[in-house]
């Protein structure tokens, strides 16, 4: 399979089943938005080494937030409810709290099993703080916090569904600047989309990891298979000509964002210089779901 000189490898990437919770933020312009995004959802790349994976799912007008304010959705994943409930909280109460102007609400449905938020971070208010309107106007299922330049307002709890994570390509490219060039395309052109985040820094990971390492305090370690510098030390798996590999790993509400999020990438990404895309898998060790790249362009 081929896409504009660039071929599409029958291979397949094993993403895995995990827990996310979508918050809105908003604040009275967009300049504290991003501060308060920015800071939310640092150091979050991946559940190996981070509380949870986070990143934005899309910019919101005015018209789109329970209170009227520009703002933005955030994703944020784990394995598990518990992992996800520490994470969203501390980053919550420690980054948007803080953040001028800021309010947080939850985005999920009430039907949704949930995780405290406002119930957690009302504990800042040390005994000042007070029931008050949630997202949708709700009596008592949030929080009024009394904070330095006015109130947080909070939702009492965040919703948690089941999602995907995990979905990756690797860019198989002939220099740095080729690889470099056609990740940026790929991560620019997720951003259009809903439902997905690119946790990695600027959604491009340079060092993909594999589950173990020799190092036994460490649960995994970069994979040495695509590191070009090993290319004559290690079973290389990088295609012949290649100098250079990025990968783009993806998270989704749900399998289908996430194979539509992949086509997406492949699309933006193919193109000279870039050899061949393909995918990483771990023998099963990571996840159960299998997303065969041929496979994404069976249909319409």
């Amino acid at each position: 399979m081929d896409i504009r000189g660039t071929a599409i490898l029958d291979t397949h990437a094993e993403a895995f089943t995990g827990r996310y919770a979508r918050l809105v933020v908003t604040a009275i312009d967009a300049h504290w938005v991003e501060a308060a995004v920015r800071a939310a959802t640092g150091y979050a790349t991946s559940v190996i080494g981070c509380d949870c994976e986070a990143g934005v799912d899309r910019i919101l007008s005015a018209s789109e937030t329970t209170d009227g304010r520009l703002g933005a959705a955030i994703l944020f994943f784990a394995f598990t409810t518990k992992k996800l409930a520490g994470g969203v909280a501390n980053r919550v109460g420690q980054c948007v709290l803080t953040c001028p102007t800021t309010a947080c609400f939850n985005d999920l449905p009430d039907s949704a099993e949930n995780i405290p938020l406002g119930d957690w971070i009302r504990y800042f208010g040390d005994g000042f703080e007070s029931t008050g309107q949630g997202a949708g106007g709700r009596e008592s299922d949030g929080w009024r916090i009394p904070v330095m330049d006015g109130e947080f307002v909070v939702d009492a709890v965040a919703g948690v569904e089941q999602g995907v994570g995990g979905g990756n390509l690797v860019l198989h490219a002939t220099t740095q600047a080729a690889g470099m060039a056609a990740a940026q395309r790929a991560a620019g052109a997720l951003t259009e989309l809903s439902g997905i985040i690119t946790p990695f820094p600027g959604g491009v990971c340079r060092s993909g990891s594999k589950v173990g390492s020799r190092y036994t305090n460490l649960i995994a370690s970069t994979d040495e298979t695509y590191c070009p510098t090993l290319r004559d030390e290690v079973s290389s798996q990088l295609v012949a000509g290649a100098a250079c590999a990025y990968e783009i790993v993806i998270n989704g509400v749900d399998l289908a964002a996430v194979r539509g999020a992949m086509r997406t990438a492949v699309e933006a990404a193919a193109g000279p210089e870039v050899l061949a895309i393909g995918a990483r898998s771990f023998s099963g060790k990571l996840g159960k779901h299998r997303i065969r790249l041929h496979e994404l362009f069976a249909g319409p």
